[in-house]
């Protein structure tokens, strides 16, 4: 239950939706950070790095809201957290990992709360997506790499292969998928398919933080690799001919190499 405060130290509600960045604290935007500075409440995810929670007043409560799989943090409580946090006590900061608009329902929570003519504010971060393999300098786009990218979930909202996976790997752009790893097989077999066993792959486990771990492979042995490194979520894979500049990857350029000489 959340108690009223009395009417006169209520600030007039709003919501801020900040993204928090893929893991390092420091990734985060000066604006993030001063919109933490004046946060009433702060509603923030299971990835968010809890240093952050730091920029924010003493006297503000810190609501975590990151699991999925329990009901009492469905989209639908958080939607009605946010509302009665911002009418009871004023500025409510929805703190979101990576960008709040990318795989992170942004939208809808914002729509849900002008639905109730509150004001609101969006404030991007950066993305895994395309942060976390930037950080270890594999980028979206180089020369004659790659002349564009795919970001796309692994999986659909009924938890079915992303059909958009098929369209990725017949193109010859960088494809970044979320939420996939557990799925690697399925969407390797789909590069496969393609005759891509040789393309390029980087698999990179909680990025940005302290406990990241990255591997660099093929698509034909990239399963292999992520059960014998034991990677799991929350990760991201990246397929494209850009991976190559991945220092790691040419001992695999030179072992193909030389088995085709063989």
């Amino acid at each position: 239950m959340i108690l009223n405060k009395t009417k006169s130290s209520i600030q007039e509600p709003r919501i801020t939706l900040v993204g928090a960045g893929p893991g390092d604290p420091d990734l985060i935007s000066l604006k993030g950070v001063k919109a933490l500075n004046t946060a009433d409440v702060v509603l923030y995810d299971a990835l968010v790095n809890g240093a952050l929670l730091n920029h924010a007043p003493e006297h503000a409560i810190k609501i975590f809201v990151g699991r999925s799989d329990d009901e009492s943090f469905s989209q639908d409580a958080v939607n009605k957290l946010m509302i009665d946090y911002a009418l009871n006590y004023g500025h409510v900061v929805r703190l979101k990992s990576g960008d709040p608009f990318v795989f992170a329902r942004g939208f809808e929570e914002v729509d849900f709360a002008e639905s109730y003519s509150i004001q609101t504010e969006i404030i991007p971060g950066i993305s895994s997506a395309t942060g976390v393999p930037g950080l270890h300098k594999i980028p979206m786009i180089y020369g004659d790499l790659s002349e564009s990218f795919w970001v796309l979930s692994g999986t659909n909202s009924k938890g079915e292969l992303s059909a958009d996976l098929r369209g990725a790997a017949k193109s010859d752009a960088t494809v970044v998928v979320l939420m996939g790893i557990e799925r690697i097989k399925e969407i390797a077999a789909i590069f496969k398919q393609e005759g891509k066993d040789r393309l390029p792959v980087a698999v990179i486990e909680n990025g940005s933080s302290k406990n990241e771990n990255i591997i660099v492979g093929v698509v034909d042995t990239i399963a292999e690799l992520i059960e014998d490194h034991q990677i799991s979520s929350p990760a991201l894979l990246v397929f494209g001919n850009v991976v190559s500049l991945h220092p790691a990857f040419s001992r695999i350029r030179d072992f193909y190499a030389i088995l085709n000489e063989e």
